[in-house]
């Protein structure tokens, strides 16, 4: 079986992705940067109540279909509710924001083109001591947030606004 440059035949049972503790979530890697170069693809999980400031990336486009859980999606002036099911594609340099809803963790299959905007998560976060949500032994937001300051725009990632309200 032939490969293009810069790809690998990549196969995970579940469980078996390099895990990462950022924003209080956990990613599980299951394509990255030197594996593929073209996609990034992680399982995140992502606690209630989480939310990211209205925010752009100049490198990547994303793609999040939701497995289990609510969110709310706010793309350019447009704000969608997704659920179970629901696919969002995000094109290069398009404003967006989400925060998740409801009392139970959101699942989402995540992926970045190109790859490579994953390991921003890597570059902020703890790699993850087990398979799940972190606790009191992730890292405060008082911690991590001047990370995301410092390394976010290494990655072409650029805060434009806050978050979607409660």
């Amino acid at each position: 079986m032939s490969t293009h440059e810069g790809e690998q035949l990549v196969v995970h049972e579940p469980g078996t992705g390099r895990a990462t503790w950022a924003m209080g979530s956990l990613f599980e890697h299951l394509l990255e940067r030197g594996q593929s170069d073209r996609l990034g693809v992680a399982l995140v999980t992502q606690p209630p109540g989480i939310a990211t400031p209205l925010h752009r990336h100049s490198q990547e486009a994303e793609a999040f279909f939701v497995l289990e859980g609510r969110l709310s999606y706010q793309a350019g002036e447009e704000l969608h509710e997704l659920y179970d099911g629901c696919f969002i594609h995000l094109p290069q340099g398009v404003p967006h924001a989400f925060r998740i809803r409801g009392d139970s963790p959101a699942k989402l299959l995540a992926l970045t083109a190109p790859a490579g905007l994953l390991h921003l998560y890597d570059e902020v976060g703890l790699p993850a001591a087990e398979r799940r949500l972190p606790g009191e032994d992730g890292q405060t937001p008082e911690v991590e947030i001047p990370k995301w300051v410092e390394v976010g725009p290494r990655y072409g990632l650029e805060v434009v606004g806050p978050p979607i309200p409660e």
